[in-house]
């Protein structure tokens, strides 16, 4: 018999956190080069083709949302019977003069758009058109993978991308092992629902007070830190960034070598890339605003995303849809103008908050947030969403994704650049996705 499968308390909360201006998908922007593909073509019916043969890869694409009343528990996954993948795919050419400006507004248009919800939460978005775009040989076309928070996080979304991508020409999939096997679920009874609810709202107490004492020290230790360290607890500034988000959403990027990057983390004992990549946003958000006259004293705080799946957990975990993240504040140093100095300085901090000093506050509200009832969770979201009460808790969002390093197909046409963009908050309307691949990094 098919099992009933809920959504965890950090899935659900991406459900109770969306509003009509903060959406909560997370969207994949991926340009290709038909020129490899058989006579060098590949038209909108090959790219369903092939996003078809892969749905069987992960549980992501057949199944949809259930969701209760009044939010009375965490809604369930289960099986959409009216599946059709062309429900999932629209295509459309950019306007003139199909450059790089156009396209850009193009992905802030449809990343603005809500998606349905009734449906299982992924869609594509075939752009053609791009014919004028420095760096893009003409011909070329761009894909728009949207899927929604409560379904993936950045590892198991990358890991669904490439189990829909092939590493060659030929259609010889990325990922040769067999897909996991999983069950899409299958809706609940009334009497599952309501003994789940009324269970879940009876131990919620007891489980919250027992995973509160565990984590007691934890707390502890960051409260000493924070009151005898002044470095890993400055204040965030206000910037232009932290302010009501609106409904229209914007998009730039651009992209450099990872060989450059490695080059300059070896000028830091003990730099990582990823010190590198928050150092470089840093450097980036001085410049700009100090043109625009408007760069705070104090340094920009960044969240950075942790990935709690943890390396021995292999490619089996990855596969999993959900999410397993948390997160460390992390100041990016905008107040250093040197761009070595500052890097130095960010590592200093990075090496210590991965020594578990920093990121336990994140951890703490992760692991707390199991225990805490859907109705009650929804009800907290709707007010840590709202304009007139939202914490300026942060100035930016930076998340860094490691992507795969080899080239990567999708109908025989090779993948040229990939882009990112996720959603933003009140308090928190900028986010730099960091994705990289094949040689290549990009700030989007």
């Amino acid at each position: 018999m098919t099992m009933v499968q809920q959504l965890s308390a950090q899935d659900a909360q991406f459900l109770y956190l969306e509003t009509a201006n903060n959406l909560t998908h997370i969207m994949g922007v991926y340009i290709y080069d038909p020129a490899t593909a058989p006579g060098g073509k590949v038209r909108f019916k090959d790219i369903i083709r092939h996003v078809e043969s892969r749905v069987h890869t992960s549980p992501l694409f057949k199944r949809r949302l259930y969701r209760l009343p009044g939010d009375i528990d965490h809604p369930y996954w289960v099986e959409d019977e009216h599946f059709d993948i062309e429900a999932h795919m629209s295509h459309a050419r950019l306007p003139e003069p199909g450059d790089w400006r156009q396209f850009c507004i193009a992905v802030a248009r449809y990343f603005s758009k809500p998606m349905d919800m009734n449906r299982p939460l992924w869609d594509i978005y075939v752009i053609e058109g791009l014919d004028r775009i420095t760096g893009v040989p003409p011909g070329s076309f761009a894909m728009l993978h949207r899927v929604h928070h409560a379904a993936v996080d950045g590892a198991s979304g990358a890991h669904a991308f490439i189990a829909m991508s092939d590493i060659d020409p030929n259609g010889t999939p990325a990922i040769d092992a067999p897909p996991p096997e999983f069950e899409l679920g299958r809706a609940p009874t009334p009497a599952e629902v309501l003994t789940r609810a009324w269970s879940a709202s009876m131990q919620s107490p007891v489980k919250f007070m027992n995973a509160l004492m565990k984590m007691s020290p934890a707390i502890l230790q960051a409260a000493r830190k924070t009151m005898t360290d002044g470095t890993m607890t400055a204040g965030v500034p206000e910037t232009r960034f932290n302010v009501p988000v609106g409904p229209h959403k914007m998009f730039d990027a651009t992209s450099v070598s990872l060989a450059d990057c490695s080059l300059i983390r070896k000028k830091v004992e003990g730099a990582t890339v990823n010190d590198v990549v928050l150092a470089t946003c840093g450097g980036a958000l001085r410049k700009y605003l100090d043109h625009h006259k408007e760069l705070p004293k104090d340094s920009l705080v960044a969240v950075a995303p942790i990935n709690r799946r943890g390396k021995e957990s292999g490619a089996g975990k990855a596969s999993t849809p959900g999410n397993q993240v948390s997160a460390m504040s992390v100041p990016i140093r905008t107040d250093i103008a040197d761009p070595l100095e500052r890097l130095a300085a960010v590592r200093d901090y990075t090496v210590e908050a991965k020594e578990a000093k920093t990121g336990s506050s994140a951890r703490v509200m992760t692991d707390l947030s199991q225990h805490i009832p859907g109705a009650t969770m929804a009800a907290v979201a709707r007010i840590l969403t709202n304009e007139r009460f939202a914490v300026r808790s942060t100035n930016l969002f930076i998340s860094n994704v490691p992507g795969a390093q080899v080239p990567l197909y999708m109908a025989g046409a090779k993948l040229i650049q990939q882009y990112g963009m996720a959603p933003l908050a009140n308090n928190m309307g900028l986010f730099i996705a960091t994705p990289s691949y094949n040689g290549r990094i990009a700030f989007s």
